[in-house]
């Protein structure tokens, strides 16, 4: 696996970096497979969630049973940026009824992460979650009335563009 050298000597920083790895493989038949499955690599996990961010934002699709496996591989995530990967790639990967409580303990736990974009982040998934499965919108609705009470004005800002939205 050539992608899984590069990643393990990506400095972990460099935007430009990262890119020229997702530029070279992301073509591949094979690339969302592999960089979900080096996802559970600690060393790989922040440029593979990375990768399969921008390969989501770019139209790409993933398949049930990958979402699945990204969805199965939450409770890995180590550092705040790869988490932080996969909250923004939520809304590119719907939500089966059997991950439902996977991701709504990710989200729980996410939600009073000590970094205010995973927190920020961590609401759009409540958000994106309550969209699918109306179960979830007044709990969630009372999460954001919390937030506008209580969190950081960068936290406020990103539920007042999710509010925008409406349920």
């Amino acid at each position: 696996m050539k992608i899984e050298h590069e990643l393990t000597r990506w400095d972990g920083k460099s935007k430009d970096g990262i890119t020229k790895v997702y530029e070279t493989y992301h073509i591949k038949a094979e690339f969302a497979a592999t960089i979900i499955k080096l996802m559970n690599n600690p060393g790989c996990q922040k440029g593979a969630t990375w990768l399969l961010k921008a390969f989501l934002e770019s139209n790409n699709k993933i398949d049930k049973k990958q979402i699945k496996s990204v969805y199965d591989s939450l409770h890995q995530l180590d550092d705040w940026e790869s988490k932080l990967h996969i909250l923004q790639s939520i809304p590119y990967m719907p939500i089966a009824k059997t991950e439902c409580k996977k991701l709504e303990r990710f989200l729980r736990e996410t939600l009073t992460d000590k970094n205010k974009f995973v927190r920020a982040w961590s609401y759009n998934g409540f958000y994106v979650l309550a969209k699918q499965y109306p179960a979830y919108i007044e709990e969630v609705k009372q999460f954001f009335e919390m937030a506008m009470k209580d969190e950081a004005a960068s936290i406020k800002a990103r539920i007042r563009n999710i509010m925008k939205k409406g349920f």
